[in-house]
């Protein structure tokens, strides 16, 4: 498991990479939540194109990012989601809220 933040201008790119389970999601999610917080962004960016491996924890992390970003007025996406995680996105319902890219 890896996350990497990048800030370009206002927008910070994470790059996670490894598999997201329940162990890992917390230790991301502390990660980015902490950069959020202390940077002032207009726009968060998830990128999971190097994720191996999601369970439902991913669904957490990415919801969880997703109201913090709302709540501190910054654009959120998730973008590069690998095909063969895209089905437990679809069967979570989360696809619908137009943060998929």
């Amino acid at each position: 498991m890896g996350i990497k933040v990048e800030m370009n201008r206002d927008t910070a790119v994470a790059l996670v990479s490894g598999e997201i389970d329940h162990h890992s999601a917390s230790e991301i999610r502390e990660k980015i939540d902490n950069f959020v917080r202390t940077n002032n962004l207009k726009e968060l960016i998830l990128d999971f194109s190097k994720v191996s491996f999601m369970d439902t924890s991913g669904i957490g992390l990415i919801l969880g990012r997703f109201k913090l970003a709302r709540s501190l007025g910054v654009n959120f996406k998730v973008i590069n989601i690998p095909e063969k995680m895209r089905r437990i996105i679809n069967l979570s319902g989360i696809k619908n809220l137009g943060i998929f890219e």
